[in-house]
């Protein structure tokens, strides 16, 4: 199957995964896994691999899956694992309420969402998403208890900042390829401060929508009234005592993302030679995560609790164990549509778009993240169809063509969802069901993706 029935076929299958997961409580790993299998024979795709006259390999279905289910613990599994141990220790330790405390000291009890939001915007500058999520997870459950906020609003709120600058600012890999892609990546100075003008408007009605969502939405770990959750944190503050120190409180956390943004300003400046290399390898967020590791072992020790060290591992690894297992399933799934012949059918009839001028690029982008679940694949994708268009379409300008990275980035987040290992990331260590995330992980990113593209538009006017 191929062209528009495809595309339908595609949306029946996301609707009755929804209601499998949501309405008749079905595993969301045994309902992915279902849809994934039935998508992938509607698609055509071979059930065997075969050769082809050419020579040309084609994968069949059981290898899909495979390659989609073994690609998403290659890319995230071991740093869901490390980054939730890291969480683990700075909560048995006390550091997170540490952390917490240093936060609301800088910004004021008054502000916790916005704080985290503008925490995770800067995290996510160098740092995947994903693995921003799980660093900074901690200091948001710490402040939820310190400041009796939604937890759901300060998970909302942590995602939204992470994913604007994720999709908007280089050096994150997807707006460096399409600056690259497009003509910019002489510009890319530029490209960073227009990304950085057009996170204005997202993180504004970001943190508008989580605060109109927290108050609708309760999530596992909330406790029922404000004075209990605050009595709760003064008590387990009273457990720990003399909580640890700042700096070594911080280490764990802010060590992997400075080892990811060294790595990542090595690559855009073109570094070479053996420090380039340190800097390439110290920076893959699996070592950098495995630095702060050791620096988590090395509080436990000065805390004074290592002989939990086993006990601690082993509940991580509990706690994550359906996570990963959950979004690994997420990954066979866009591993599915990426197989089939969606795509190319998409790349084929993008001229009927070409008129919509700086909504072709946001529309193409929201079409494929959608579809295949990847924000980097929907940026990279989006990039090389536009590319030969810009002319056409009447961007030439450095400022112009910025800009259509930008439209490509905010069509890049809308939306997230089940076939999205952000979104299964964000749910599960949010404490959330998996209905929950639609409204407030999937609906979050719809509205951020449209309020980005309002201020693009704007400034598409104005320069």
């Amino acid at each position: 199957m191929t062209g528009v029935p495809l595309i339908i076929a595609f949306v029946i299958a996301i609707v009755i995964m929804i209601l499998l997961i949501s309405k008749l409580k079905v595993h969301p790993f045994l309902a992915i896994m279902a849809i994934s299998l039935v998508l992938g024979i509607i698609a055509g795709i071979p059930l065997v691999d075969k050769t082809l006259e050419d020579g040309t390999k084609v994968s069949g279905l059981p290898s899909v899956i495979g390659a989609g289910f073994s690609g998403t613990f290659t890319s995230i599994g071991i740093v869901i694992i490390l980054g939730a141990f890291i969480g683990t220790v700075l909560e048995k330790t006390g550091a997170a309420l540490k952390l917490a405390d240093m936060v609301i000291r800088l910004v004021g009890e008054k502000h916790p969402q916005l704080a985290i939001e503008l925490m995770g915007w800067v995290v996510s500058i160098p740092v995947f998403c994903d693995s921003g999520f799980v660093i900074l997870n901690p200091i948001r459950k710490a402040l939820v208890k310190r400041t009796g906020v939604s937890s759901v609003a300060m998970t909302v709120c942590l995602s939204c900042g992470l994913y604007i600058s994720h999709v908007f600012i280089p050096p994150t890999p997807g707006p460096i390829a399409a600056a690259q892609t497009l003509g910019a990546g002489d510009n890319l100075l530029l490209v960073i401060g227009i990304g950085l003008l057009c996170s204005i408007f997202p993180l504004i009605a970001g943190l508008i929508y989580a605060k109109f969502i927290g108050k609708k939405i309760k999530s596992a770990d909330e406790v029922g009234g404000a004075n209990e959750i605050v009595k709760t944190y003064e008590e387990l503050k009273a457990e720990y005592g003399k909580l640890p120190g700042g700096c070594n409180a911080l280490a764990p956390l802010v060590v992997p993302i400075l080892l990811m943004a060294l790595s990542s300003i090595s690559s855009m400046a073109k570094w070479t030679g053996w420090i380039a290399d340190g800097l390439a390898f110290l920076g893959t967020p699996i070592i950098a995560l495995g630095v702060g590791t050791i620096l988590a072992i090395v509080q436990l020790g000065t805390s004074g609790k290592m002989k939990e060290f086993y006990n601690m591992a082993n509940e991580t690894l509990k706690t994550v164990g359906p996570i990963l297992f959950v979004t690994a399933a997420g990954g066979v799934l866009g591993k599915v549509i990426s197989s089939s012949d969606m795509v190319n059918f998409i790349k084929a009839n993008a001229g009927v778009l070409e008129a919509m001028g700086i909504f072709f690029p946001f529309l193409l982008a929201a079409i494929l993240k959608s579809a295949q679940g990847s924000s980097t694949v929907a940026i990279t994708t989006t990039a090389g169809i536009v590319a030969p268009l810009l002319p056409v379409l009447g961007f030439t300008s450095p400022v112009e063509i910025a800009l259509v990275v930008m439209a490509i980035g905010a069509g890049a987040m809308t939306v997230s969802h089940a076939n999205d290992s952000y979104f299964w990331v964000v749910t599960n260590f949010g404490e959330m069901q998996p209905e929950e995330g639609y409204k407030t992980q999937t609906l979050m990113t719809l509205v951020i993706g449209i309020a980005a593209m309002i201020e693009i538009f704007i400034l598409s006017l104005i320069f």
